[in-house]
């Protein structure tokens, strides 16, 4: 997996700088907000890395992904349904409170606890036990070799100052107003949030007391949220901030060629794809009324085949996608190559829709974020183009992140007929997209938790299950590869794309550029 860095100038690169006279700010801008602090309310790769500078999990992972200790400095499996985690002694939060065995059983509590977007992170039957103060056990009721996969972004927090602020519970992702505990933070990560207000500006300061190792320079980072394209590359290109994400691909030459600033580009591991409402008996935004007709296969496969997606590729997107046939990148699965995409097929689409009842096709509204993943909203817009050529007239609602998540997740009842998510498996396996993304789920979300359409196959939850525990790679692979197949074959949903990154980078700074696309600020180097 290739690291992709932007080098500073030699004269600078032979020393961090660390501990400079100059005191440095290091500003940067991303297309979406940052609302409620609590690390359990969003399962969002930006929220999740920008806590991430703030909290930590029991693991890590390095520069190039690798699994390595965090707030555990070692571990080991005592037995098949027994992991032993020994904790960092010494460590305390940002707070003052010292962390200890009862943080851990505390955060796996709250992780499992209604409203929290973190419960896959952890088995809902797993028991933890506190050895002693700095040893715990997870114990489970059957096998499972990634248990700790995830945990990078499971971030631990302090039982003693949840309690003291009333933050015992997690803030659900409603959109609505947010609790008081919601704007504060208190970890045991490299920095600290001195100042928050949601969707506009965070500061952070080093963490004066972190128990790791210093590897940056900064002084101070300002946050803000800069919707506009334009605004956030004129940002950028005038010196006001000193990286944006994402870059628009109309304007990497524009950046890349600028003398002070670059674009640090590379593979992602999110795939961007469509979901349909296939559990209601009557869709919520249609003119189609006493039946669903996404529950008809046809009907899925129309609109699947009415998706030009090399257009997208390169008009959409201009060559800064990968076309993909399932919902995970496919370097994260050997087999992936085996799975091809259903063809572009206009005429085969209408064939369909007149065989399914629906000769003149119908209505529909379809719900996109237009601050999340790269040009999101003109996806979407294409994406209804695309749909009317083959007689569907699909009406394009496109909002802000938080409102879509507030509507269309477990949380706001799954209030969307047909539109659009991106999805990284943080434990870069087949499992945690299978059981988050096509895992049956109750009105709940109780199952597959972002499951946004409620696809429903028993066979993939079956297979899912034995996936988790399975160790013999071959037979592991071979049951991703009929869950995978039995879900194309029903067209679940429709796979679009895996998306590039495109980072806009003063050339006074180095930073490291993950295929997670996390932004971690205990790497960022700045010149003074």
């Amino acid at each position: 997996m290739r690291l992709k860095t932007l080098l500073l100038a030699g004269v600078f690169a032979t020393g961090l700088g660390l501990g400079s006279a100059n005191a440095v700010t290091f500003r940067y801008a991303f297309q979406g907000d940052l609302n409620a602090l609590d690390p359990y309310t969003l399962n969002e790769t930006f929220t999740l890395a920008a806590l991430g500078n703030v909290y930590e999990g029991l693991t890590k992972r390095d520069k190039e992904l690798k699994i390595i200790p965090g707030l555990a400095e070692k571990w080991e499996i005592v037995d098949p349904l027994r992991w032993r985690f020994y904790l960092r002694k010494g460590v305390k939060f940002a707070g003052g409170e010292d962390f200890t065995a009862d943080d851990v059983v505390f955060s796996v509590e709250r992780a499992l606890a209604p409203g929290s977007q973190v419960s896959t992170r952890l088995p809902k039957d797993v028991k933890v036990v506190k050895v002693d103060d700095h040893t715990v056990d997870f114990v489970l009721t059957s096998p499972n070799p990634i248990l700790h996969a995830e945990w990078d972004t499971w971030y631990i927090m302090s039982r003693k100052w949840a309690e003291a602020n009333g933050a015992v519970k997690p803030q659900p992702a409603t959109g609505k107003e947010l609790n008081n505990f919601a704007l504060k933070s208190n970890g045991t990560g490299p920095f600290v949030i001195t100042s928050h207000e949601p969707a506009v500006k965070t500061i952070y300061k080093p963490n004066p007391g972190w128990w790791g190792k210093k590897e940056h320079n900064l002084d101070e980072v300002i946050f803000t949220t800069i919707k506009q394209d334009a605004t956030r590359v004129a940002a950028l290109l005038s010196g006001e901030v000193d990286m944006i994400e994402p870059v628009p691909v109309q304007d990497m030459q524009r950046i890349d060629t600028n003398p002070t600033t670059s674009v640090m580009t590379g593979a992602e591991l999110r795939v961007i794809h469509l979901f349909f409402d296939q559990k209601r008996d009557e869709l919520l935004y249609s003119n189609v009324k006493g039946k669903n007709p996404f529950k008809d296969v046809r009907v899925r496969k129309a609109f699947y085949q009415a998706i030009d997606i090399e257009a997208i590729k390169t008009k959409v997107m201009r060559n800064m996608a990968t076309p993909v046939s399932i919902l995970m990148a496919p370097m994260l699965f050997s087999r992936s190559a085996e799975l091809k995409r259903w063809p572009y097929d206009p005429a085969a689409s209408k064939k369909l829709l007149a065989e399914a009842g629906y000769p003149d096709g119908f209505e529909v509204t379809m719900h996109c974020p237009n601050d999340r993943y790269v040009n999101d909203e003109a996806i979407c817009q294409a994406a209804t183009a695309m749909f009317a050529r083959a007689g569907l007239k699909v009406t394009l609602q496109a909002q802000p992140k938080a409102q879509f998540f507030g509507r269309a997740g477990a949380s706001g009842g799954f209030d969307t007929s047909l539109g659009m998510l991106g999805w990284t498996p943080s434990s870069f396996d087949a499992w945690n997209v299978l059981t988050n993304l096509a895992g049956c789920r109750d009105d709940k979300g109780v199952g597959g938790p972002f499951n946004y359409g409620g696809y429903c196959n028993k066979k993939v939850d079956e297979l899912s299950a034995k996936i988790l525990v399975e160790t013999d790679t071959a037979k592991r692979d071979q049951m991703i590869l009929d869950a995978w197949k039995t879900i194309n074959d029903e067209t679940g949903f429709i796979p679009l794309h895996q998306q590039s990154l495109a980072w806009g980078v003063s050339k006074k700074v180095k930073m490291v550029q993950r295929p997670d696309d996390q932004i971690l600020l205990q790497w960022v180097v700045k010149e003074p």
